[in-house]
């Protein structure tokens, strides 16, 4: 989710303060609400929020595109 559309203002770190990198939706306290997802299933949750926010489809999609690049499933 763009940080800048998440109500709580992003994710919170373990020392409560905010997550310059995940949203509130998926990182609370330092931790990752749902630790077992897999990227792809993270797609489509992430596409359904922005479609619930307004995003077209396609914009959607387009937005999900990198997240299996992201720091929390880059293998490495």
């Amino acid at each position: 989710m763009p940080l800048k559309k998440d109500v709580k203002g992003g994710g919170t770190n373990a020392d409560g303060s905010k997550s310059a990198m995940y949203c509130s939706l998926c990182y609370e306290k330092g931790a990752f609400v749902q630790p077992n997802m897999t990227a792809p299933e993270m797609q489509v949750f992430v596409k359904e929020k922005l479609k619930e926010m307004g995003f077209p489809g396609f914009i959607a999609g387009f937005f999900t595109m990198g997240i299996p690049k992201l720091a929390r499933w880059k293998k490495g």
